[in-house]
């Protein structure tokens, strides 16, 4: 299980690096996207990886830590994912437009033989 998690946050990073790095602006915003996912499931995984186990601990009894999972990344995760969702789509909103003033939406505004 940690293996398919690790090689899924390498995958998501590194194709959004490399997406980051491409000079047309879609390209750009979907990069970012992919970073903010790779980088949302490692905080995930901070929380241990377990399955069916309750993130909340009961009251009033004593209890072992290790049959539970840290909610704290849960929260911050789900935080990340809704301010990535507006960043998003304010980038998109941008893009769009600037491509219509410029007519291109590469980075530099001009265009390039692909």
């Amino acid at each position: 299980m940690e293996i398919v998690l690790a090689l899924a946050i390498g995958t998501l990073v590194a194709s959004g690096v490399w997406l980051v790095l491409r000079p047309r602006t879609f390209q750009v915003i979907v990069g970012l996207c992919l970073l903010s996912y790779g980088v949302n499931l490692f905080i995930f995984s901070m929380g241990r990886l377990r399955v069916a186990a309750p993130p909340i601990l009961p009251k009033g009894e004593t209890i072992d830590p290790s049959l539970y999972t840290d909610p704290i990344p849960q929260a911050l995760v789900l935080t990340a994912i809704v301010i990535s969702f507006a960043t998003t789509a304010l980038f998109l909103v941008v893009l769009l437009a600037a491509q219509g003033f410029t007519g291109t939406d590469h980075i530099d505004g001009k265009e390039r033989d692909q």
